[in-house]
């Protein structure tokens, strides 16, 4: 998989540090870090959570292929 860098760009505009969403999220940091770097996948309901929390779409998570416009569009 690839590093979903939509989703550390969110974190980083954001201000939040990995622990922060991890925490918020009720994840471990590790976890939350593979699944930015591309290397796991979250369940439905982490991605929900994660997604409330940094505000995005949550099937970007799930999205195959999906281009960075799509993604920026989605997360604005």
């Amino acid at each position: 998989m690839q590093p979903r860098k939509w989703l550390s760009e969110k974190r980083k505009d954001l201000g939040k540090t990995q622990e922060e969403i991890a925490t918020a999220a009720g994840i471990k940091r590790p976890y939350y870090s593979q699944i930015e770097l591309g290397s796991r996948s979250p369940s439905v309901g982490v991605a929900k959570r994660i997604s409330k929390i940094i505000g995005c779409d949550w099937t970007l998570f799930f999205a195959n292929n999906c281009s960075e416009l799509e993604q920026k569009t989605n997360t604005a």
